[in-house]
């Protein structure tokens, strides 16, 4: 079961669809037909957020699926992220999950830190850490490349293995870094995030 917390933020954005514009919602939909002839064809819709960096906003759409999957009480689905080079999950994108009330620990001093991620009691913590998409433990095929930002997408013109591929981009909030605005940017693109992801989760038919 979700934490209070978490569960109270499904329930808020859930009410926010009608933030997003009508040419986006169809955009969106793409996925959820996506994950729901796997769901129908008895199969395991694997997806694959992917980044320049993996550390801000491909990090916010894996979990927020992740999430919002148990929110809604979907099948399994499995979630992963990924980007064309490696760095680090950010420190300020973890920041705005704890606000949210994740909880987001790690036990490595390391550059590019495995962290642990619990979004609901007594559930096994879910791994999240900086990669390149092609790198384990993200799947080799038959997966939904989810392009977070135009530079992958234009970065990536073949995504190799995956079998569907869609170009969300979001706007990046780290030029926001290390400004006043830092903190309201980042909660702004989490929600935003989440808000699309669970939109694209609630459409889906199995």
């Amino acid at each position: 079961m979700l934490t209070t917390s978490i569960h109270n933020f499904y329930q808020e954005i859930e009410k926010e669809f009608d933030q997003i514009s009508d040419t986006r919602k169809e955009k969106l939909s793409q996925l959820s037909s996506y994950i729901s002839a796997k769901f129908n064809k008895k199969q395991i819709p694997k997806l694959v957020v992917i980044c320049t960096h993996n550390s801000r906003r491909s990090h916010m759409g894996q979990i927020l699926l992740a999430a919002g999957a148990s929110y809604l009480q979907l099948p399994e689905l499995e979630t992963y992220s990924g980007g064309t080079e490696a760095t680090a999950f950010h420190k300020n994108a973890i920041k705005a999950f704890h606000r949210l009330g994740f909880l987001i620990t790690t036990t490595q001093d390391t550059v590019n830190p495995v962290y642990k991620v619990n979004w609901a009691d007594n559930m096994l913590p879910y791994q999240a850490f900086s990669k390149n998409y092609r790198e384990v433990p993200n799947p080799q095929s038959n997966f939904a490349a989810i392009m977070v930002c135009s530079e992958a997408d234009e970065g990536c013109p073949l995504v190799l293995g995956c079998d569907f591929r869609i170009a969300l981009p979001f706007e990046d909030p780290k030029e926001f870094d290390g400004t006043t605005l830092e903190q309201s940017k980042y909660d702004a693109k989490i929600r935003e995030i989440g808000r699309e992801m669970l939109f694209i989760l609630k459409k889906v038919n199995y």
